[in-house]
């Protein structure tokens, strides 16, 4: 049953980024909203021991999809916080895996330092060209999507293995997916390749690499 999850995520995904690629921005809404519930239909038949946090994490990513459909600064922010609800629920998930003594600093740290430093210049680069009632929220979002991304670092270093290892991927990709959503939308140049493909592809690739990896972790 679960190759018929992966059959339909591959149909949908090839179909949204086709879209993307185009820029249609009628068509792609038609193929979003199934992303996230295939790849959760994909982790449902995949196991019995379910992770209530993962099943909340992919839920409210995909309430996120289904609000970012929407068009206008409400609409973002909306799905901002419906994204924010899934990194807690991610970086929730990942802390329960770490064995904080355990942790390799001198990596973790200078980790995180570099996470902060790539979320401040992204923002940086975006001053002045955002709304400002949303700049302190979008730097706040993305700076937990980096926390995310530490805690899953940190997964890694605990337990080194397979498993940690695809869902640190899939955090990282997550991470740059948000980056290149902030600059597609706000910066003044078009430095995203092909905008919306780079978006989707390190976003659907993201969110299926973390489901993989927790699942492999759980085997």
């Amino acid at each position: 049953m679960q190759y018929v999850f992966l059959v339909l995520l591959i149909g949908f995904s090839v179909v949204h980024l086709y879209h993307s690629w185009k820029d249609d921005t009628k068509k792609r809404p038609f193929t979003k909203w199934a992303l996230l519930l295939c790849i959760l239909g994909y982790y449902l038949v995949e196991t019995t021991a379910y992770t209530p946090l993962l099943i909340a994490a992919l839920l409210t990513s995909w309430l996120g999809d289904v609000l970012l459909i929407g068009k206008g600064n409400g609409w973002f922010t909306a799905g901002g916080i419906s994204f924010l609800a899934a990194h807690v629920c991610f970086v929730l998930l990942y802390a329960g895996q770490v064995t904080f003594p355990a942790v390799n600093w001198a990596v973790a740290i200078p980790a995180a330092a570099v996470y902060i430093a790539v979320t401040a210049a992204i923002l940086w680069m975006l001053r002045g060209k955002t709304p400002k009632p949303m700049f302190v929220p979008m730097f706040l979002y993305l700076l937990a999507n980096a926390t995310m991304n530490v805690f899953a670092l940190m997964q890694l270093l605990c337990n080194p293995c397979a498993g940690s290892a695809v869902a640190y991927c899939g955090a990282v990709l997550f991470y740059i997916s948000d980056c290149s959503l902030y600059l597609n939308k706000f910066y003044e140049k078009p430095i995203v390749f092909k905008k919306h493909f780079t978006i989707m592809l390190t976003y659907i690739l993201g969110e299926f690499l973390i489901t993989l990896g927790m699942l492999m972790l759980g085997k």
